[in-house]
């Protein structure tokens, strides 16, 4: 999905696939990546395993009520958007492509989830059955289940790649996820604050808004 937010035009060709995806031009879609990692693609996976045939899926698991814990503290907060005096605050009138990037979103979730995250049984249930599906219906021969915590060794020899001579990265975790959506928000405050007190409008509204970001740091 970061690329998709960084070059959000892209966001036209998923949502099309999203609707009629046995007709959608993968090869198009997906012209100059070498992989897809998660969202929307994850989406897509069993029209993509038949699109690509020589493509190795890394199905990556781990316990779902972690899971659920770390999304329902991330990705399910960000979709439901920051509290009333904060989008107050930030809002402004959305472009054509944030308003495909937004629909991208929520419909990424919508197809997964159902519009019902905030059941966790019902969530949970939906993660377990995707990774069901995948080792039921992804061949053993291009298929790497695969842990994290595992490290390099099992990654690299599914991949036919030397193991790098560096820690496995960590990042995109909880914490590196609130962090960022911090930073994002503040910078947009800060921008805002600076027009409010140019016009001298909204200084209470930005005080109680920055107050609450730097208590959640």
């Amino acid at each position: 999905m970061r690329t998709v937010q960084a070059e959000p035009w892209r966001a036209e060709d998923w949502i099309a696939a999203a609707d009629e995806p046995a007709a959608a031009d993968w090869e198009r879609i997906l012209s100059g990546f070498e992989s897809t990692v998660g969202d929307p693609g994850a989406l897509f996976w069993r029209h993509l395993i038949d699109a690509f045939p020589d493509a190795k899926v890394i199905l990556s698991v781990r316990d779902p009520q972690q899971w659920y814990e770390s999304a329902s503290r991330t990705i399910f907060p960000a979709l439901e958007g920051p509290p009333l005096p904060l989008r107050l605050l930030t809002w402004r009138r959305p472009s054509r492509e944030d308003r495909l990037l937004d629909r991208l979103q929520r419909l990424t979730w919508e197809l997964d989830f159902g519009n019902d995250f905030a059941d966790r049984d019902r969530a949970v249930e939906v993660f377990t059955r995707r990774i069901a599906d995948v080792r039921a219906h992804v061949p053993a021969d291009r298929l790497l289940v695969y842990d994290v915590r595992e490290g390099w060794e099992p990654l690299c020899a599914f991949l036919g790649v030397p193991v790098p001579d560096e820690p496995m990265p960590r990042e995109n975790d909880r914490a590196a996820f609130q962090a960022r959506q911090r930073s994002a928000l503040m910078r947009v405050v800060g921008d805002r604050a600076r027009k409010a007190a140019a016009i001298g409008v909204g200084a209470a509204l930005t005080a109680w808004v920055v107050r609450r970001l730097r208590s959640a740091s």
